[in-house]
């Protein structure tokens, strides 16, 4: 597992993250790009479609985030922009990308970049590393486990 970051400049940061997983990279591509499939494990509720220029609403308990998919290339790479902010003041852009490993898949996720020079942006960083470092352990356990491991509150 890595989740080093990757500077891009003396104030650009980038969140990088690796696993190893046992599903398929048909099954954990679907896991991301199919709306019900991304219920069950990440947000509490997709609204919208997931599809390529798509404004799509993810939902929890305590919050709601725009993502707008910007390239879907199947069983490989999902890339979509990650909206900090609800007026769009600050956006990074997730890439994920997905390379056969044996049975499985390696999965790559990338963030950012995050201009910590900018008020709030340190902080969404440090969110952005537990989070996604969260996230990735749901999906692990969802497509190789089948199990929710997500907190209800």
């Amino acid at each position: 597992m890595s989740m080093a970051p990757r500077p891009t400049s003396t104030t650009g940061r980038w969140v990088t993250i690796e696993r190893c997983l046992e599903a398929s990279p048909s099954r954990v591509f679907r896991s991301w790009s199919d709306p019900d499939e991304l219920a069950r494990w990440f947000p509490v509720r997709v609204e919208g479609s997931l599809a390529v220029d798509a404004r799509t609403i993810l939902t929890w308990h305590d919050r709601r985030i725009a993502i707008d998919v910007i390239e879907a290339d199947p069983d490989r790479t999902l890339r979509f922009r990650w909206h900090w902010s609800p007026d769009d003041s600050y956006v990074t852009e997730v890439t994920v990308s997905l390379e056969p490993l044996g049975y499985g898949t390696q999965l790559t996720l990338t963030d950012g970049p995050f201009d910590i020079a900018r008020p709030g942006v340190l902080e969404a960083w440090a969110e952005a590393l537990e989070g996604w470092g969260a996230a990735l352990s749901s999906l692990r356990a969802h497509v190789d486990f089948a199990v929710d491991i997500r907190d209800r509150c």
